[in-house]
């Protein structure tokens, strides 16, 4: 029987040549196998923060491209509206304009209808006339057109058998336009239809129907 001896502890076979630290796992290594283990999850995040930061300025971007837009439409519609203005302005002053040489016109027309309209005077007037016709104003009112009273003025009245509707007989004084702006309604003489007179188509077709007057 083999004795022990006291004190003695076995050890494990150690391969010869190797020392005694080759029995125990490297310290690096150990870090290095811990440290191997959370790295993919460490990716993970890094990609999510990036994504997450990629989405605010596409946000951002997206938000800034709207105001952009809607300066510009704006900018736009005060362009627009600034050129309104101006012509309207510059139609005002212009039928302004026009609205007082109407009485120097209508002298000029009176002394047309007189024959008094000759020589320098002539010319003078010829040119004023040119001028008002470029700047844009229409003469307008002629006898016999139906009256209407959105462009007529009745100042004189009667009846007449020879009219089938209210209609102008005599031009007093010319009508003046501006554009679609009436400066001036046309002065006209009025006729209507005589009371209880019946149109002249009305008695021929009668007659007609009626095979035309009996003879005695």
């Amino acid at each position: 029987m083999t004795e022990e001896t006291p004190g003695f502890e076995e050890k494990p076979d150690v391969p010869s040549g190797a020392g005694p630290d080759d029995a125990t796992p490297n310290a690096a290594e150990s870090d290095s196998v811990k440290e191997s283990g959370p790295a993919a999850p460490a990716g993970d995040a890094q990609d999510a923060a990036l994504t997450a930061q990629l989405d605010q300025v596409r946000t951002a971007l997206t938000e800034r491209t709207a105001d952009l837009q809607r300066l510009q439409a704006e900018y736009q519609n005060y362009r627009r509206r600034v050129e309104r203005d101006r012509v309207t302005v510059k139609e005002i002053a212009v039928a302004g304009l026009l609205t007082e040489l109407l009485p120097v016109l209508d002298d000029i027309g009176r002394a047309r209808e007189h024959e008094e309209l000759v020589g320098g005077f002539k010319s003078v007037a010829e040119s004023l006339e040119s001028v008002a016709a470029k700047m844009g104003l229409q003469q307008f009112g002629k006898e016999g057109e139906p009256f209407d009273p959105t462009i007529h003025e009745a100042l004189m009245h009667s009846y007449a058998p020879d009219v089938t509707e209210t209609t102008c007989v005599a031009i007093l004084q010319p009508g003046y336009r501006f554009g679609e702006r009436t400066i001036r309604p046309a002065r006209v003489a009025v006729a209507e239809p005589q009371p209880g007179a019946q149109p002249k188509a009305s008695d021929e077709a009668t007659d007609e129907e009626s095979g035309g007057p009996e003879e005695g």
